[in-house]
């Protein structure tokens, strides 16, 4: 999925700081749920939505 969104604005949006959205990206980050769960938010996802996701690849 390809959104249009620059990490500022999705920091913003989310109410997190550019330091954390950057984090995730890059795979250094350690967020908490609640975290995530306002950066799907954001995006228009739910977290359920990036579990199964998650289990499928863990399956292969």
């Amino acid at each position: 999925m390809l959104l249009n969104i620059s990490q500022v604005d999705l920091a913003e949006k989310a109410e997190v700081s550019l330091a954390t959205v950057k984090d995730i990206e890059r795979g250094k980050g350690n967020p908490s749920l609640h975290t995530i769960m306002k950066l799907l938010a954001v995006l228009g996802m739910e977290i359920e939505y990036k579990i199964k996701n998650l289990e499928s690849k863990l399956k292969k």
